[in-house]
């Protein structure tokens, strides 16, 4: 069941007429430089005109700001209510459009009051002159009260009327003079006490916001005990504004009557794992003083509402599965494979929940990913020239290590699985079959591929992580690991993921546009496709996973899920040809969680996650261009030709049920990804139907005997052995070329009661007097000293059809002439196995042999040559 998520509306009121409009105009920009200029030798960091850097999602909704001393949002003057305005020269300066500059009258009527109060010169100020004394004196000097500094403001003010228009000193007084609550300007006032921009302001609004500069720390609405002195100070307002013809009497009567509605505006809180992630590549690009002081427009790839969706779930998923699995904390991110453009980053299911660290951003912390990094072995062992039919036996193995310890490989159900091809290995997830390729592909190349794919980190050497490198025991990013799989998702063409579309400077100026790179092939798209549809084929995975598990959406999708020791770690990786999408589940502390898996904690996760991208049409149309097909696309260069199910082998001459599968075209071989010179052929397959040896790497047909043809709950499967001299034609699957693991593979297949290549039937007796049979004792050797009992250890291979049984002799000396029988007699083929017991111990010492005879159903016998040991006691 899919739960609708409601979207905020929020996120669409951030935008409204402060979206990143704000490419400046010419004007604009000429004039935040002069400020600037004329601040430069004030003291403190740079740029000393400090403007508030904004952040948006790729639809221009505001997520995020960065600044440090206060916020200040520059806004053109046009942009700020003309109520607005008329207040401030009311109360400011009545004669702002005819004066010079400075109002010589007020300040020759404030020196006489000044001079015969005996104080020190003040007051009398014009908007001009306020404007030259923030800009061009430190604190210190602004607050002392000097006829020197009165002086100096007096000439800059005459310099800044020359050299700009009224409405230029006007809109740079209005984003520079100081409004309380670390707002700077109109419009950071406006937003800090009304939660709206400059441009929406009523006259009421207009008034109070208007009264702040002349006292801003006493006047701060929001300080309790403020309003009061505020409203009394919007009254005077008002009334300096009717009384110079800005509005009438009336009005202001009307607007002082006005209830003011105090709304901070509060960005939205759906992406603060993000937000800090974008500062950190911000402040590595341009230093953390333009970031904070910078005021520049940043166009992030992260679409709000998608971010917000992300959110919920995660939050959902996690308290749903709190309890019973001890789960606490989960991340997901989501990018634009063709792009590398990140859509959603969830960090923590919840940022402000400090039990669970939530500020960590676990999409950017290395963690250790389980299977989920097995489909990056995968995609080397086709470029090696495997391919998803190729057979690998899972069945116990021991590798040495250097301490002289054996690494023992167990699968996640604790169970060994047999013959599997590389596609249901994947598919499963078995654990014992990608130990094995791994040994055979290298670590070396696993790490390499694996860095061209994007993963992040695994830079120690080899030996570091050993063969448990498939298995997750290097540790990686969420992130990179996401990046990784899009690659696949991209036909193997690796692109960087990024968060940042575009920067504009203070000037308007764009100093970054993001052009998505050409994507670098590091994996042949055949490979990537093959990869792909393993990890998109549900009835693949069905053994292990289930055929509805949350792996399985409403559209083609492909998903590989890991789990790591003790349940630590949970993570599901998945992708459409459109979105690539990846989440961790856990605790952030590392500790245990109960019994939970990739399946259970994290690709729930996933699956609504995708499932809900799906539903929404305006969610998709970020993702996916209309009308392009949901499925992979198929790329060329690849055959599709028929392979033999396993499991339907039945000791008979063929394989009773086929079914098809994908090569690689040897007509074209893998080139990316491969050494410069060396040349991978693709599978010796053709295009014809017709099934033969060549076509399937898995199984053969072989001349077996049948050794011991009658079944039972003993004897799940008849033993056999190969000869070239007679028997019979059987279908058997290839065992290993190791001698010890085809061992472990046959023995594995008598229990399961499959046919598996047999070993070759004993030679040096075979064919006598017509008979297909053969005997040799192993054990003891030729030239052994016994001193007590001993098991005789050998094979007695034969026809039952034509021989009784065998038995065991001993004879005094090295050549006896006399021999007696050991024990019973044996109606049994034995391969490799205890043939007989000899109580030695019982005999005088000396010089013996043995012998193995085999008799015929007519009476006749033949005999191994014996074998001389000595007994001594």
């Amino acid at each position: 069941m899919i739960t609708v998520i409601t979207i905020s509306p929020i996120l669409i009121a951030c935008g409204g007429p402060s979206s990143p409009v704000s490419i400046r105009s010419e004007s604009t920009a000429r004039l935040i430089a002069a400020i600037e200029s004329y601040m430069a030798g004030l003291p403190g960091p740079s740029p000393k005109l400090f403007l508030t850097t904004r952040v948006y999602d790729r639809h221009g909704v505001l997520i995020g700001e960065f600044w440090d001393e206060g916020r200040r949002y520059w806004t053109p003057l046009e942009r700020i209510a003309p109520a607005l305005r008329q207040a401030t020269i009311a109360t400011e300066d009545k004669t702002f459009y005819t004066n010079p500059g400075v109002d010589w009258a007020a300040i020759a009527r404030a020196v006489f009051q000044n001079t015969r109060e005996g104080e020190i010169f003040s007051g009398a100020s014009t908007i001009t002159q306020q404007l030259a004394r923030n800009i061009a004196f430190t604190y210190e000097e602004r607050i002392r009260r000097s006829l020197d500094r009165k002086v100096r403001e007096a000439a800059l003010a005459r310099e800044l009327t020359r050299r700009f228009t009224k409405d230029e000193i006007l809109e740079m007084y209005l984003n520079v003079v100081y409004y309380g609550h670390l707002a700077y300007g109109a419009e950071a006032a406006a937003r800090t006490y009304f939660g709206k921009s400059a441009a929406e302001l009523t006259l009421a609004e207009s008034a109070l916001l208007a009264a702040l500069p002349q006292a801003p720390r006493d006047l701060d609405p929001l300080v309790p005990g403020n309003l009061e002195r505020a409203k009394a100070r919007q009254g005077l307002v008002l009334a300096l504004m009717a009384r110079n013809g800005f509005i009438t009497p009336e009005e202001a009567a009307a607007a002082y009557a006005e209830p003011l509605e105090f709304r901070p505006l509060e960005l939205p809180d759906i992406a603060p794992h993000f937000l800090a992630y974008v500062r950190q590549l911000l402040e590595e690009q341009y230093g953390k003083r333009v970031v904070a002081r910078g005021g520049l427009t940043v166009i992030t790839t992260l679409d709000a509402r998608m971010q917000q969706v992300a959110q919920e779930i995660v939050r959902r998923q996690v308290e749903k599965v709190r309890e019973r699995y001890h789960l606490t904390n989960a991340a997901l991110v989501a990018l634009k494979p063709g792009t590398g453009e990140i859509l959603a980053m969830v960090g923590s299911a919840d940022y402000h929940n400090p039990d669970i660290d939530g500020q960590v951003n676990v999409a950017l912390r290395p963690r250790q990913p389980g299977s989920a990094i097995k489909p990056i072995l995968y995609a080397l062992a086709f470029t090696r020239g495997y391919s998803p039919a190729s057979l690998l036996w899972d069945v116990p193995v021991e590798f040495p290590l250097d301490d002289e310890t054996v690494y023992e490989p167990q699968n996640y159900d604790d169970e060994f699985h047999g013959p599997v091809r590389l596609r249901d290995a994947l598919a499963n997830s078995y654990n014992v079959p990608a130990v094995k390729l791994l040994d055979r592909v290298g670590i070396s190349d696993m790490l390499d591929l694996a860095h061209a794919m994007g993963i992040e980190g695994l830079d120690k050497p080899p030996d570091y992580y050993g063969l448990s490198l498939t298995l997750g025991g290097g540790e990686v990013t969420l992130l990179s690991l996401t990046n990784a799989f899009a690659t696949l998702a991209n036909g193997g063409g690796y692109v960087p993921h990024v968060a940042i579309l575009s920067v504009v400077d203070r000037a308007g100026r764009t100093i970054f546009h993001y052009e998505p790179p050409p994507p670098k092939p590091v994996v042949d798209p055949r490979v990537a496709y093959l990869v792909t549809s393993i990890l998109s084929d549900n009835e693949a995975r069905t053994p292990m996973f289930g055929a509805n598990s949350p792996l399985r959406l409403s559209r083609p999708a492909a998903a590989k899920t890991g789990t790591t020791t003790d349940w630590r770690d949970n993570w599901t990786i998945g992708y459409t040809p459109y979105l690539a999408v990846g989440v961790w589940a856990g605790n952030s502390d590392g500790s245990p969680m109960r019994h939970t898996s990739g399946l259970t904690g994290a690709a729930p996760i996933w699956h609504d996650f995708m499932e809900a991208v799906f539903a929404d049409p305006t969610l998709e149309a970020v993702v996916r261009v209309p009308d392009e097909p949901l499925d992979f696309p198929r790329p060329e260069g690849l055959i599709e030709a028929p392979i033999c199910d396993l499991s339907s082998l039945n000791f008979g001459l063929d394989c009773p049920v086929m079914r098809s599968e994908l090569f690689i075209d040897p007509r074209r071989p893998i080139t990316i990804g491969v050494p410069a010179g060396e040349i991978v052929p693709g599978a010796e397959v053709t295009t014809t139907a017709v099934m033969t040896e060549s076509l399937d790497p898995a199984w053969v047909v072989r001349q077996v005997i049948r050794l011991a043809p009658v079944q039972g709950p003993d004897k799940p499967a008849p033993l056999l052995c190969a000869t070239t001299l007679g028997g019979e034609p059987m279908a058997v699957i290839r065992v290993p070329d190791d001698p010890e693991e085809a061992q472990r593979a046959r023995e594995w297949a008598a229990k399961a009661g499959i046919p598996a290549e047999p070993p070759p039937c004993e030679e040096h007796m075979a064919g006598a007097l017509g008979l297909i049979a053969s005997a040799r004792i192993t054990s003891p050797e030729p030239g052994s000293v016994i001193t007590g009992p001993v098991a005789i250890i050998g094979s007695a291979v034969f026809d039952p059809q034509q021989i009784q049984f065998y038995k065991v002799e001993f004879g005094y000396g090295s050549h006896p002439t006399q021999w007696i029988t050991m024990g019973d007699i044996h109606p049994d083929p034995v391969m490799n196995g205890w043939l007989e017991t000899w109580y030695a111990d019982s005999l005088p010492p000396g010089p013996y042999a043995l012998r193995i005879v085999l008799v015929k159903r007519d009476g006749n016998f033949l005999a191994t040559e014996p074998v001389p040991i000595q007994v001594q006691h």
